[in-house]
């Protein structure tokens, strides 16, 4: 690589004799009042996840609910509903999606991945000239970990995870920095171009808290996606859990998702 000459860099006037004192002083309070706002954040965002009601009302109790959600990948046909009505429900702009549908397709030619609009409107027949020997459609979402990187690596505590076990972003807190997008190893957040603040699946928070099913498992015509309170020993999300040979997405990460697959083909990731 060609690099420039060296020269000798130009000679700075001599600073007024008080600017040091004032650099070091200006310094120090943008360091400080930087600190005073965080702190502010974290607490207010501290303070709405410990007190703020959900959205069911005193009817509904923390402690009594777990959440967990359970997708079967051999049942997913790639309609696409569950797309549409998570848009429809939670109003998410266009070009983005907080669920989607990818499509697997493996033959002679090679493999592939594909997920026009996230699934929105369905999948085009498999191109005539590549014969799959396998095919094969995986929903995938935010995962609501226990041990959430974006929850940490949010600056002012807007990412933060509720009593029962869902990942939520508190918009009014949100800054939009956009560094909890980058953190999610499952590509499940983008930042709202309207809001500029973050965004995600919430399982429905605003449904389930009042005993209602999330908008996709609502829909979805072949059971694919399975939701339920891990507390409830009666629950087809704990039995199939607690019983059945179960996978996470990327486990190595150790960020112990709160959504588990079904029949997960090694070739997702």
């Amino acid at each position: 690589m060609d690099h420039a000459p060296c020269t000798p860099a130009p000679t700075a006037p001599p600073p007024p004799c008080d600017a040091p004192a004032d650099a070091e002083r200006r310094g120090f309070l943008k360091i400080t009042g930087g600190a005073v706002a965080l702190l502010a954040g974290l607490d207010a965002a501290a303070n709405t996840e410990t007190h703020a009601p959900p959205p069911g009302g005193d009817a509904y109790n923390w402690e009594e609910h777990r959440w967990a959600y359970v997708i079967d990948t051999s049942k997913c046909i790639g309609c696409g509903s569950c797309v549409r009505a998570c848009k429809a429900e939670n109003e998410v702009p266009e070009g983005f999606v907080r669920t989607w549908v990818e499509r697997y397709i493996s033959g002679p030619g090679g493999s592939y991945v594909d997920s026009p609009k996230g699934g929105l409107e369905g999948f085009p027949p498999v191109p005539t000239a590549f014969t799959p020997t396998k095919a094969f459609f995986v929903p995938k979402m935010c995962n609501h970990c226990k041990e959430t990187p974006c929850v940490q690596v949010c600056p002012v505590g807007a990412s933060y995870r509720t009593k029962d076990g869902v990942v939520m972003v508190d918009g009014k807190s949100c800054i939009g920095c956009g560094y909890c997008v980058q953190a999610c190893p499952y590509g499940s957040r983008y930042l709202n171009p309207v809001t500029h603040t973050a965004e995600k699946c919430t399982w429905c928070y605003h449904r389930i808290t009042k005993g209602l099913k999330p908008a996709c498992v609502e829909v979805c015509p072949t059971s694919t996606r399975i939701f339920g309170n891990m507390l409830r020993e009666d629950e087809p999300v704990r039995q199939i859990i607690d019983h059945e040979r179960v996978s996470i997405m990327q486990g190595h990460l150790l960020t112990e998702p709160q959504c588990f697959y079904l029949h997960l083909d090694m070739e997702v990731r």
